[in-house]
């Protein structure tokens, strides 16, 4: 059996269909009947159903399925390892991000990645945390930056710093200079804008409005922190956002609210027990280091 024969049928069983997954894979398709009727022979068992409209896997086949791409993940991860350059010269990170860490963490801390190390390349992705931990089962990410809260049990979480949610206006608005921390009527009399319910932050948000009943008033509801960060700062509309964020735009200001608005804590996810690249170690290494220096750090936290 022959490597080229296990990514032959996985493309028959991803296409169902020989004559699309022989397009995909840029071969006549008699070569590719060939090709799948030998590893059955191999196996001495039937994974294709060729008797419908469209291939179908067999109980075999399914069963098979399985097992052969996690054999192509690993060889893949094996193939990483030998062409890992251990100083860093050269070298990829598959880094993946949710929207919050964009607008003030992530920018800051790949700039110094790569003062570090120029040769690295590094293919950034932001997205929902669930579909990140998705991608880091199939080792698809290296590296992904969200929040402790994982649904996997295959994923492991190790702290960066703890990131509070705070009212935020812009420098026209009235609360802009208020030194007093709002009150919760006062909060829900206010218009805002807030990001839709795909975003975690938005999840917190109607948590906390829902311990405390309120009903907010929700003049705008946006799929972008940089559009809420632009309105706020051209409109009345206030927002919830990371209390970092207002401290990265002099436009923004932020205001306190009684009771606090949640905390949570911001973490590097990886899969546990995968191979991890020198890319992806030393990334980790600088984000813990920097992690460490925000507010609400370890650092921070010891010497507060």
């Amino acid at each position: 059996m022959l490597l080229r024969h296990i990514r032959y049928f996985l493309a028959v069983a991803e296409h169902r269909n020989f004559t699309r997954a022989a397009e995909a894979l840029h071969v006549s398709q008699p070569t590719l009947s060939q090709q799948i009727r030998q590893l059955e022979d191999t196996l001495r068992v039937q994974l294709l159903d060729r008797s419908g409209r469209t291939i179908q896997l067999t109980d075999a086949g399914a069963a098979y399925v399985r097992y052969a791409q996690r054999a192509l993940q690993d060889l893949e991860a094996g193939k990483r390892a030998i062409h890992d350059v251990q100083e860093l010269s050269r070298g990829s990170l598959r880094l993946a991000i949710t929207p919050t860490f964009t607008a003030y963490l992530i920018g800051p801390l790949l700039e110094k990645y790569n003062r570090r190390y120029p040769g690295i390349t590094v293919n950034i992705m932001e997205m929902p945390q669930d579909r990140m931990e998705a991608l880091l089962n199939e080792d698809a990410l290296d590296v992904g930056v969200a929040f402790n809260d994982t649904q996997s049990p295959e994923i492991d979480a190790q702290a960066l710093f703890v990131e509070a949610l705070g009212i935020v206006v812009g420098k026209s608005h009235p609360y802009a200079s208020k030194r007093a921390a709002l009150t919760c009527r006062e909060f829900e009399s206010e218009a805002l804008v807030l990001l839709n319910e795909e975003f975690a932050t938005r999840r917190y948000i109607d948590r906390y409005c829902g311990q405390h009943g309120l009903t907010p008033r929700i003049a705008m509801e946006v799929n972008s922190i940089g559009a809420v960060i632009e309105i706020v700062q051209r409109s009345a509309l206030a927002t919830v956002l990371p209390a970092a964020i207002a401290l990265e735009h002099s436009e923004l200001c932020l205001v306190d609210l009684e009771p606090a608005l949640p905390q949570r804590i911001a973490a590097l996810l990886v899969r546990k027990g995968t191979y991890r690249s020198a890319a992806a170690r030393a990334f980790i290494t600088l984000a813990l280091e920097e992690g460490e220096t925000m507010p609400g750090g370890r650092r921070a936290k010891a010497t507060a």
